[in-house]
């Protein structure tokens, strides 16, 4: 058994390993598509990239970060996009892999969160939220320097705050979340149903960027959504930083310039006044999270 730890992020689209050692260098690393559709396929996936990095090396523990909702008492996960990930009791079968290792689960925003603020743009931050504004938009709680996963491991869902009460349906079940606007397919479905004729979130900045009004909408709606969600966070919470990372994120000032304007509308009481909103330094931190999990 050594010194190192594995990471394991797991997630809809993709599902990433690393071995890291615990200063959060990650010695190797290997990613794989994850196969959504297939629940047996996915949790090979997971098998093979857990053989693929250690590569024989006996990690001293394992921490997971994986798409929820997660259960982390039981162990379990039930992503929305993993088909037949229903209850997958996803830390008792990591666990026949390596047995004697001990097993850390956790909710992948909470991940995410937990890797900026150890080695990101979070370090020094005593209440955080970190977010990510991508195809969806996820979230995980730092409070008073430590991982907030709240009863059931699920706290800081925050892209499950409703933004718009009597907005489109969101596939957790309820309508009008912060996803349904901010997640970037919901930002171009909504563009072009203005009018707008592009085709991906890549193509709808660069109209934004070239003056399109459709486009600089979509953004304006977007940035005001997760401005909204960071405002209530925070009143809740007392949070003294959002740090926000993600496919979306890459937009700067498209998405920041209207969630700061809406924090200085809505984040209004005294005690959150000066909560600072900066974009995620790591395309890592839910890696870097996982480990974290391990590791601290």
């Amino acid at each position: 058994m050594t010194d190192h730890v594995l990471a394991l992020d797991v997630g809809g689209t993709k599902i990433a390993a690393g071995l890291v050692d615990a200063q959060g260098s990650v010695l190797r690393r290997s990613v794989r598509p994850t196969p959504a559709h297939d629940a047996e396929l996915a949790w090979q996936a997971v098998a093979d990239l857990v053989a693929e990095v250690l590569d024989g090396t006996v990690p001293s523990a394992v921490g997971i970060g994986s798409a929820g909702p997660v259960d982390a008492e039981a162990g379990t996960v039930s992503p929305i996009n993993i088909n037949g990930w229903q209850a997958f009791p996803l830390r008792d079968r990591v666990r026949a892999l390596l047995p004697g290792v001990p097993v850390s689960l956790a909710g992948d925003g909470l991940c995410i969160a937990l890797g900026e603020h150890w080695l990101g743009a979070g370090r020094g931050s005593r209440f955080m939220v970190g977010m990510v504004v991508s195809t969806g938009v996820g979230g995980g709680l730092v409070l008073d320097g430590k991982p907030f996963g709240g009863r059931t491991g699920n706290a800081g869902h925050i892209g499950h705050v409703v933004a718009e009460p009597d907005g489109w349906p969101c596939t957790c079940g309820g309508r009008g979340c912060v996803e349904t606007v901010a997640g970037g397919p919901n930002m171009v479905r909504w563009a072009r149903e203005q009018g707008w004729t592009g085709s991906d979130a890549i193509a709808l900045a660069a109209s934004a960027r070239a003056g399109d009004s459709v486009a600089a909408a979509a953004f304006e709606r977007c940035g005001r959504a997760v401005g909204l969600s960071i405002a209530a966070a925070a009143a809740i919470c007392d949070l003294d930083l959002a740090v926000i990372g993600g496919g979306i994120s890459k937009t700067d000032d498209l998405l920041f310039d209207p969630v700061r304007r809406t924090l200085k509308i809505h984040a209004g009481l005294s005690f959150i006044k000066d909560l600072k909103v900066v974009k995620a330094e790591r395309d890592d931190s839910g890696l870097i999270g996982a480990a974290a999990l391990a590791l601290l």
